[in-house]
């Protein structure tokens, strides 16, 4: 399995809103997108998803909007599994623009679903194992700015 994580896709007319640029709806779909592609990268695609009775939700995001983008520009997104345990992934998607700035990120919890009793379960072996890669060979990767962040305002 190739671990490398990559999403790509250019913003659609449908995407931009009255101000010009990407909506900030359009961007929660971009980072949706890549989450399910994601989620097929590690060993859950839909022919398994259905072998297995087996999916995964979305428990809660933090989406920060870094820069604009407009319409027909080209992003890419990455991911970074920040934390997991047996059911659950803590990840963190970057989306880029083509100059390779930082526009947007993500961050998500995501729990394995068993479909039968529609409840937290353990990840499929081989999902597991592929998750369990992904995590040891980011290691050494820093943790995002962005990561672990809190919505407030801050009061001198």
């Amino acid at each position: 399995m190739n671990q490398a994580f990559q999403f790509s896709k250019l913003v659609p007319f449908e995407w931009v809103d009255y101000n010009g640029h990407m909506n900030d709806a359009e961007y929660n779909r971009a980072f949706s997108e890549a989450t399910d592609a994601f989620i097929d990268h590690i060993g859950l695609y839909e022919k398994a998803r259905i072998d297995w009775s087996y999916t995964v939700y979305t428990l809660e995001t933090h989406t920060c909007y870094l820069q604009e983008m407009k319409e027909g520009e080209g992003f890419e997104i990455t991911a970074q599994i920040l934390d997991y345990d047996a059911k659950r992934i803590h990840l963190f998607l970057s989306m880029k623009n083509k100059e390779g700035n930082l526009v947007a990120t993500l961050e998500e919890m995501l729990m394995g679903i068993d479909q039968t009793e529609v409840r937290g379960a353990p990840f499929p072996d081989p999902v597991s194992g592929n998750v369990a890669k992904i995590y040891k060979e980011q290691a050494d990767q820093d943790q995002p700015k962005q990561a672990g962040r809190k919505i407030g305002i801050r009061r001198k």
